[in-house]
C-alpha cells in the first residue's frame, strides 16, 4: 500500500509538471508574437490537447503498471522539452527586447594617452608637463575630459594646442609633448597612417574620461513593415567592444524593401565619399562642410544617417548599427562560416590583420576573425572597395545560411547571447515579430537588387582630420541614378530598370564647394597612402618618395576579373 502510494504521489507531481510546463512554453510562445494566428492558436490547441490525452491516459489505466509507467515516462521527457523551448523562447523574447530598446545617449571615451617608455603613470604626474590637446578637433570632448581630469586629480600642466590628429601623434613621438589628449573615436584615424601604424603598441592610456551626449535616432515609422516600402541604413563601426561606442563609419549601406512587390535593393556608399556633413546630435563639428562619409560616424549615427539622406535625397525610416565584434561573435556562435571564393580571388593574408590565413580558391571554413578580415578586405584587390562590397555579401549570405540550418539548434543559445549585443536598431519589437510572421505565413520569394555609388579618388581637405586625406568625389551620375533607383522600389517598380538619371548638380560643383579659406597643414611628418591610389589610374600623379618602398609606376596591366587580388600584396602598405 506504501508503494502504491508513493508511486500516485509522483504521478501526480509529473503530471501537474506537465500542466505547468505546457502552459509556459504556450505563454511565451504567445507573448514572442512571431506566429501567424492561423498558426498560433492550432499549435496552442494541441499543447493542451496533448497536455489533457496524457493526463486522461493516467486516469484510465491507472491500475496497469505497465501503461501507467510508460505514459509517465513520455510526460517526463515532454515536460522537459515544453522547458526546454520555453527557455529557449524566453531567450529569444529577451533578445528581441535588447537589440530593440531606443538608446537615447551615445558613450564618449577620451584618453590621456602617454608613450609606452615614459616614466608617467598616473594623472599625478602630469604636473608640470605638456598636454597636447586638439584645438580645432572635438573641442567639446577634449573640454570634457579636462573637466574630470581636474576632478580625478587637481593638476596643473601647460596645454599645448595642435592643429591635427596626426599633429598629436607627432609631437608625441618626437616629445613635443609628454601626453596627448584624443578622443577614442580617432584612433584607427592615426593608426591608418604608416609611420603611426603601431600607435596603439607603442602607447599606453593612463586615464580615460567617460561621458554621453544625447542622441535623438529616432524612426520614421512606416504604418505597417508587412505591406508598406522604408528604407533602413546600416552603419558598420570600426571598432570592438560596445557597438553604442562613437566610431568611423567604415560600412554605409542602404537597404530599401517593399514587401508588396518583395523587392530589397540595396545601395552602397563608398567610406571615403567626399561629402556635406550634417553633424546630427554632434556639438563639436564641421557643419555642411566636405569631409568623408567614415568620418560622420564619430559624430553618431544620427549624423550618418541625415547626411545620406540629404546626399541621396531620400527618407530613411530605420536605422541599423554593427561592429567588428558584430560580425565576431555571431559568426562564433554559429561555429564558424563557410564561403565559396572564386577563382583569381585567393588572398594569401589579410592586410585587416595579417597574422591570420587569408582564403584559397573554393570552399574556406571562416571562424569569426577571419570573416571580419574577408569582409574588411579591399587592399588585396584591383577592384578596391567594389569586392569589399561583393565580400561582405558572401559572408552576410554564409551567415544567413547557418543560421537557418538544422546546425543552428546546437548553437541557438550562443547565437542569441551574441546577438544581444551584436546591433542596435530604431526597428521596434513588434516590428520585428510582424516581420517575422509574414515570413512564415506569406513566405515571399524575395528579389534582391544592388548598387553602388562611385566616383573617383583625390586628395583632399578633411575637417575632421585637420589636414588632407584620400576621398571619393562622386560621380553625381550616380548619385542621381541611386536616388532613382530607391524612389523606384519604393513606387513598386525594379530598380534594375532605371540606367539613367539626370544629376542636380556636376562633379566640377562638388570642387567648388570647398572652402578656400582652408589652410592645410600637412608638416606632420608623415604621408598618408590609401593602397587605391596605386589601382586607380587618376592617382599615378602622387609623388611617392623613393624611399617609401612603395611602387613608383602603375600596373603594366589589369587582369580581365576585376576581382581578382593583387599579384605582389607587400606593396602595398598596411593600413
Amino acid at each position: 500500500m506504501k508503494y502504491l502510494k508513493n508511486r500516485t504521489t509522483w504521478t501526480w507531481v509529473v503530471y501537474i509538471l506537465l500542466v505547468v510546463s505546457t502552459a509556459f512554453v504556450g505563454y511565451q510562445m504567445y507573448a514572442l508574437g512571431v506566429l501567424p494566428d492561423t498558426v498560433l492558436y492550432p499549435f496552442l490547441l494541441i499543447l493542451g490537447l496533448v497536455c489533457l490525452i496524457f493526463v486522461l491516459l493516467n486516469l484510465e489505466f491507472k491500475h496497469s503498471k505497465k501503461i501507467t509507467n510508460t505514459v509517465l515516462a513520455i510526460s517526463l521527457i515532454l515536460s522537459c522539452a515544453y522547458m526546454l523551448g520555453a527557455y529557449y523562447i524566453f531567450r529569444t523574447n529577451g533578445t528581441l527586447a535588447s537589440i530593440t530598446a531606443i538608446k537615447n545617449t551615445n558613450d564618449n571615451n577620451i584618453s590621456v594617452i602617454v608613450m609606452s617608455e615614459s616614466d608617467i603613470d598616473s594623472l599625478e604626474n602630469l604636473s608640470g608637463k605638456k598636454v597636447g590637446i586638439l584645438k580645432n578637433i572635438d573641442k567639446g570632448g577634449t573640454e570634457k575630459a579636462l573637466e574630470q581630469i581636474q576632478k580625478e586629480m587637481p593638476v596643473e600642466f601647460e596645454q599645448v594646442e595642435l592643429d591635427s590628429v596626426p599633429q598629436e601623434a607627432m609631437a608625441l613621438y618626437n616629445g613635443d609633448v609628454d601626453a596627448v589628449i584624443l578622443n577614442e573615436a580617432y584612433r584607427t584615424n592615426v593608426t591608418e597612417l604608416e609611420d603611426y601604424a603601431d600607435f596603439s603598441t607603442r602607447t599606453r592610456v593612463i586615464f580615460q574620461a567617460h561621458f554621453k551626449t544625447s542622441a535623438t535616432n529616432e524612426a520614421l515609422a512606416v504604418s505597417d513593415v508587412t505591406t508598406k516600402p522604408y528604407n533602413i541604413l546600416i552603419s558598420g563601426n570600426d571598432t570592438y567592444g560596445d557597438v553604442g561606442e562613437l566610431s568611423r563609419s567604415d560600412v554605409n549601406m542602404v537597404v530599401t524593401v517593399n514587401p508588396m512587390t518583395s523587392t530589397v535593393l540595396l545601395t552602397s556608399i563608398p567610406r571615403d565619399s567626399y561629402i556635406p556633413v550634417d553633424c546630427g546630435d554632434a556639438y563639436a563639428c564641421a557643419e555642411g562642410e566636405l569631409d568623408k562619409i567614415t568620418h560622420t560616424g564619430i559624430n553618431g549615427i544620427t549624423s550618418t544617417k541625415r547626411t545620406v539622406e540629404k546626399l541621396l535625397d531620400i527618407e530613411i525610416n530605420y536605422t541599423f548599427r554593427v561592429n567588428f565584434s558584430s560580425v565576431t561573435n555571431i559568426v562564433d556562435s554559429l561555429g564558424g562560416i563557410d564561403i565559396e571564393v572564386p577563382e583569381g580571388q585567393a588572398v594569401e593574408t589579410f592586410y585587416a590583420d595579417s597574422t591570420l590565413e587569408g582564403v584559397t580558391e573554393g570552399w574556406n571554413h571562416l571562424d569569426g576573425e577571419r570573416a571580419l578580415s574577408f569582409a574588411r578586405e579591399r587592399y588585396a584587390y584591383i577592384d578596391g572597395d567594389n569586392q569589399r562590397v561583393r565580400n561582405q555579401q558572401m559572408v552576410l549570405k554564409a551567415i544567413f545560411n547557418k543560421a537557418t540550418s538544422p546546425e543552428i539548434i546546437v548553437n541557438y543559445i550562443s547565437l542569441l547571447k551574441a546577438l544581444e549585443s551584436a546591433f542596435d536598431t530604431t526597428l521596434s519589437q513588434d516590428e520585428i515579430t510582424d516581420f517575422i510572421k509574414y515570413q512564415i505565413q506569406a513566405i515571399p520569394d524575395w528579389k534582391f537588387e544592388s548598387y553602388q555609388v562611385s566616383g573617383d579618388g583625390d586628395t583632399l581637405f578633411c575637417p575632421s582630420l585637420g589636414q588632407e586625406a584620400y576621398v571619393t568625389v562622386l560621380d553625381q551620375n550616380t548619385v542621381a541614378l541611386a536616388h532613382d533607383k530607391i524612389m523606384a522600389v519604393l513606387d513598386g517598380k525594379d530598380a534594375d530598370e532605371v540606367t539613367e538619371a539626370e544629376p542636380k548638380e556636376s562633379t566640377e560643383d562638388i570642387y567648388q564647394q570647398i572652402p578656400e579659406s582652408y589652410e592645410y597643414n600637412n608638416e606632420t611628418g608623415t604621408d598618408y597612402y590609401d593602397p587605391s591610389w596605386y589601382y586607380e589610374e587618376p592617382q599615378w600623379d602622387v609623388q611617392v618618395p623613393e624611399d617609401s618602398g612603395l611602387p613608383t609606376e602603375p600596373p603594366v596591366e589589369e587582369p580581365e576579373n576585376p576581382g581578382q587580388s593583387v599579384e605582389d600584396p607587400s606593396q602595398v602598405p598596411e593600413g
